[in-house]
């Protein structure tokens, strides 16, 4: 559309609202002053009227003063100040509309070594509202925001809100076509998993509506609610917060920014809402673009990162020119250089080179993909609705191509290839790869566990010490051994038992079609050797889940005592199945009775939905304990789910179980230590003492002591818990 030539230089900076838009009874201000007194109550203690009641109209001397230094305005009766005003803070500006300021006092402000005096110079600002203490310089249009307490704004071009502004929700204005409505596409590139953004969106909330699609009840409710969170009105102004700093940035439109934001030199920033306090300052960077977004508290996006249809979950970072497409980043994540489109990825995601690609992929936390890695090329198939969906801990190695339709099990490994055909791995904890001659996959079970517990247990330490979320929105589980991952070993225990059977001789391998789709048979790599430590991995969490909870509910006399709120509880098989919901994990049954109440209208808003994942969060516990003695009972009679565990049995599982402790410990170690005695590791270093200066001593890394000291605890309470008095369990 051209520019528009208009002639009516009197009504520059007024009607905001269109006259169709603009109840009766009300002027264009009447959200506006709602907004500001809301926004300004902190700050205004006392004063009924709220900040607007503070302010008042300029005197004649004050005037003549603000002309005098070159300052300009079609009507000045429209520009309100506090009380304590010093029109010399006041140069080169143009003043159109309602404009009120707050108390400028003369200093300065300090952001690091960047200083600049208050008050503003050199600027066009059209119905602006400007707190206390504001520096604002060279900023030649700014148009309808709120600008808070101590403000900083430096050289930027264009600042301004229309009377539809959303912030980046995806919701509609009034008068707006539904075709205008902004979605984000996660998991599915043909859109038929699209989420609608909003301020207070997680992983979960995401995955719910999009993995629930045959629920048209339910996907109308989510909508409703949606839609239902914002009022729709028009005439909401844009939000720049107290302590803000914003510096020579281009364009700035339609975007809420919260307090202690920190953006500078950035190149468009439209239709967002920048989530930020003093506790978790979000920065926005050089040469970023970002478009229709949610950026969670204490995200830094630099660099000429690109983001469109996104939410950015907190402490989040996107860096080094990556490019973020209608994708749902989960908290405690870091993308740099690469490509990402159309994925729902839970927190603790890493991804960090240029070459790497993720697409059309649902990835359920803690995943980590390598250079080269290419996951969901849409150029193998004849159409581009594709979808990959992994399981925690999904690892694509180096130069590793994926393609569409394929699903994996938990903490799966992709070793350096391509994959030219679909895959099922259901195997958690597994090595995919290729036999020597290239021309046959191979899987081995239970690979991590079995070759490379440093690497396993080191990612949940690593999870759990670079988690400095201040007020996380939603706890999500790092435990590689939980109740979602137990349910995988048992499954894939019953898998390979079958592959056992009808293979025929020592080698074992997965029928055509089952874990690969070609004609050829998958190997299954040492799999009595899998089978072992399946078993292993799954007495270990039981019994240290059961122990740790008898623990904590402190019985006095009997070990059995801390079981007694379990034997209420239901006890079917339905305790093994869990869901992940955008990294918290709730047994199954317990999402079907959420989604029951937000289907039938018994819930009905995100804030309510938020505080049915703290409710199930805090059930956790009781949960995994029950999941725990699902488990146990697995081991101890397979065939009979409700089995009955004695005494003679639970001192023997707890043996078991120190054992396994004692293997952990040294398997740590032992995988680290291969580090220092490799000899091709060691190549690069003149002699052992200056591989120590620079890596450090395998006798003083951080994270073997603590899992030392982890260990001895452990194992103090294995035989607390086996020296108590015993009853049979429930």
């Amino acid at each position: 559309m051209c520019s528009l030539f208009i002639e009516e230089r009197d009504r520059y900076g007024y009607d905001f609202i269109d006259g169709i838009f603009l109840p009766q009874g009300k002027d264009e201000y009447y959200i506006r002053n709602r907004q500001v007194n809301d926004f300004f109550a902190a700050s205004c203690t006392g004063n009924e009227g709220g900040w607007t009641a503070g302010l008042r109209h300029l005197t004649q001397d004050e005037i003549k003063n603000l002309e005098k230094n070159n300052n300009t305005c079609k009507n000045w009766h429209d520009v309100f100040v506090s009380t304590h005003f010093d029109p010399c803070l006041f140069r080169n500006n143009y003043f159109a509309g309602l404009v009120r300021i707050g108390n400028i006092k003369n200093g300065m402000l300090k952001f690091h070594d960047f200083t600049l005096p208050t008050g503003i110079t050199g600027s066009r600002i059209i119905a602006c509202d400007i707190g206390d203490n504001c520096a604002i310089h060279q900023c030649p249009y700014i148009t309808r925001y709120i600008i808070g307490n101590n403000a900083l704004l430096y050289m930027n071009n264009e600042i301004e809100t229309t009377n539809h502004c959303k912030a980046g929700e995806g919701i509609l204005k009034e008068g707006e076509a539904e075709n205008t409505r902004v979605w984000i596409y996660p998991v599915n590139e043909m859109g038929g998993r699209a989420v609608l953004p909003f301020r207070d969106m997680i992983c979960a909330d995401a995955y719910l509506w999009s993995i629930n699609r045959d629920d048209e009840k339910l996907m109308d409710a989510f909508k409703s609610i949606t839609q239902n969170s914002v009022d729709a009105k028009r005439g909401y102004y844009g939000i720049i917060g107290h302590h803000a700093v914003i510096k020579h940035s281009l364009i700035i439109k339609d975007v809420y920014i919260g307090d202690y934001a920190y953006i500078k030199g950035a190149n468009k920033l439209k239709n967002l809402t920048i989530k930020s306090s003093e506790e978790e300052s979000s920065q926005i960077g050089e040469g970023v673009e970002l478009v229709n977004g949610i950026i969670g508290y204490g995200c830094h996006v630099f660099y000429g990162s690109k983001a469109v249809r996104f939410v950015l979950g907190n402490k989040s970072t996107l860096k080094y020119g990556a490019r973020l497409i209608n994708s749902i980043l989960g908290d405690n994540s870091t993308v740099s250089c690469c490509e990402l489109l159309n994925n729902l990825i839970f927190p603790a995601h890493e991804q960090h080179h240029n070459n790497s690609f993720l697409i059309a992929s649902l990835l359920m936390g803690q995943t980590n993909l390598a250079a080269g890695a290419t996951v969901g090329s849409n150029h193998n198939s004849r159409g581009n609705d594709g979808e990959i969906i992994a399981g925690r801990g999904f690892w694509p190695g180096l130069s590793s191509s994926l393609k569409h339709n394929s699903r994996f099990a938990s903490f799966c490994l992709i070793a350096k290839g391509d994959y030219p055909a679909e895959l099922c791995v259901e195997l958690p904890f597994a090595l995919l790869t290729h036999n020597a001659e290239n021309t046959r996959r191979e899987v081995m079970p239970a690979y991590w566990w079995m070759h490379n517990m440093y690497a396993l247990e080191r990612n949940n330490w690593k999870y759990k010490t670079r988690d400095t979320r201040k007020n996380p929105a939603q706890s999500y589980e790092t435990e590689y051994l939980a109740p979602d991952t137990a349910f995988e070993i048992i499954r894939a225990i019953s898998l390979i038992e079958q592959w056992t059977q009808k293979s025929e001789g020592i080698e074992v391998y997965a029928p055509p079609y089952l874990l690969e789709r070609t004609k050829q048979a998958v190997r299954i790599i040492k799999s009595s050797a899998g089978l072992n430590a399946y078993r292993e991995m799954l007495l270990y969490y039981a019994i240290k889940t059961l122990v740790e909870y008898i623990h904590q509910t402190k019985p006095e006399e009997n070990i059995f005592e801390g079981f007694a709120v379990l034997q209420e509880k239901n006890t079917d098989e339905i305790s093994l199945q869990w869901e992940n919901l955008g990294g918290q994990l709730v047994p199954e049954y317990k999402v079907s009775v959420l989604k029951d109440m937000i289907r039938e209208g018994q819930i009905k808003s995100w804030h309510a939905i938020h505080g049915e994942y703290l409710r199930l969060q805090n059930e956790y516990k009781d949960d995994k304990a029950l999941n725990a003695l699902q488990v146990l009972r697995f081991l101890n009679n397979p065939d009979d789910p409700k089995n009955s565990i004695n005494a003679k049995q639970w001192d023997e599982f707890i043996d078991k179980a120190i054992r396994i402790c004692t293997y952990r410990e040294s398997q740590i170690y032992l995988t680290k230590r291969k580090d220092y005695e490799d000899p091709f590791r060691n190549i690069t270093y003149k002699n052992n003492a200056e591989r120590d200066a620079v890596i450090g001593r395998l006798e003083e890394n951080p994270f073997i002591l603590s899992v030392r000291r982890e260990s001895q605890q452990t194992i103090a309470l294995f035989k607390e818990a086996k020296a108590k008095p015993k009853s049979l369990l429930p």
